[in-house]
């Protein structure tokens, strides 16, 4: 295909309740979605999941933005062929930046898709109709809340809990959670917020008997994770640290994790998440799919590539409802009894609610090539 058309778009949607991390909290998703048109006259939908602030990694969406405009769409309008394949070498001289090209490749491989009428779980290799999904709890205010907001997601049939813990909100909520659902598939995620010398605190955690722990250390501190990792008989799975397939091969050889959660706005797309489940499979080591706070758009392309074989935990997919009053699909994505459908129609297998992106949109910038 060749790129005629761009449109980049700015959404302000709200959360259904605040999501806290150890990095902050969010009410609302400042939302950048790329729509793309080729030659050919086919559409394709690309969602950015930077934050607004640069505290999950050093991107932010007004920074995509610009990034994407500036520098992206032009070395991508000047392929007279451009397939999805190429956009990450084409991008390649740009360093960094992986969630505004994971964006782009998004919405590429959407319009290539769609023009060829197939799905994005049969191009990726998908295996299953449906996918295992859970859900991540944010820190609450009080225990009583963070238990009243897990029994709500455990009667809604999700098979998975994630929490969200930092120091001074570790061992209190997973006891108390712990005890009130005894046989409960439960994991934490510390987006980084440990050192190693805090590994005998750490341990305490054994005690939970859970999954996993995400992520405890920084994201370049692989040795930390690896000396952990033997002092813990809690798996340790690494999220932040995986950038690549290059730095999931190396994570395992050093045995910095046993398990890998591939998000794929932060290793550059879909594509590059694919070697990566592809890398670890190779090394025994199992994979599931992360979450950054997706609209349908996402939602939907997450849940094709978690029908991977390899992909063998329960993803942070959830359904739209988990976070969005309305989402920006006319299908919304719903769990039912903690599983998730994978869309089967070509390219995402979604459309877009276009009154309701029209009510929400901020800006719209649209660029012809």
């Amino acid at each position: 295909m060749r790129l005629t058309e761009v449109e980049l778009r700015r959404l302000s949607l709200p959360l259904v309740r605040p999501f806290r991390t150890s990095f902050g909290t969010e009410v609302k998703r400042d939302v950048l979605l790329i729509r793309v048109v080729n030659d050919r006259g086919a559409q394709g939908w690309g969602e950015c999941v930077a934050d607004s602030a640069p505290l999950y990694s050093s991107e932010h969406v007004s920074g995509a933005h610009m990034l994407i405009r500036q520098f992206l769409l032009p070395r991508l309008a000047a392929v007279p062929e451009l397939t999805a394949h190429q956009v990450a070498p084409t991008l390649a001289a740009i360093k960094g930046h992986t969630m505004a090209k994971a964006a782009a490749e998004m919405a590429v491989l959407d319009a290539e898709l769609r023009e060829l009428g197939v799905s994005l779980g049969r191009h990726l290799g998908a295996v299953r109709d449906a996918v295992s999904v859970g859900v991540s709890v944010g820190i609450a205010d009080t225990l009583p809340e963070l238990v009243e907001e897990v029994e709500g997601y455990v009667e809604a049939g999700y098979r998975r809990v994630k929490l969200k813990i930092e120091p001074g909100w570790d061992i209190a909520p997973l006891a108390a959670v712990r005890s009130k659902f005894p046989d409960m598939a439960l994991q934490v995620d510390a987006n980084r917020a440990y050192t190693l010398a805090d590994a005998a605190h750490l341990a305490k955690l054994d005690a939970f008997d859970l999954l996993l722990i995400e992520q405890p250390l920084p994201e370049d501190d692989l040795r930390g994770h690896a000396e952990l990792a033997q002092r813990l008989t809690t798996p340790i799975c690494l999220d932040e640290s995986i950038v690549s397939a290059r730095s999931a091969a190396d994570a395992i050889a050093l045995g910095a994790c046993s398990i890998v959660n591939i998000k794929p706005g932060r290793v550059g797309g879909y594509l590059e998440a694919r070697r990566i489940h592809d890398v670890c499979a190779a090394h025994g080591v199992p994979v599931w799919c992360g979450g950054m706070l997706e609209t349908g758009f996402g939602r939907a392309a997450n849940t094709a590539l978690a029908a991977l074989p390899n992909f063998t935990l329960p993803g942070d997919i959830s359904g739209s409802d988990r976070y969005w009053h309305r989402d920006l699909v006319t299908t919304p994505a719903l769990a039912h009894d903690g599983y998730m459908t994978v869309p089967v129609g070509p390219g995402l297998g979604v459309e877009p609610d276009v009154p309701w992106l029209e009510e929400l949109t901020v800006s719209t910038e649209t660029i012809s090539f």
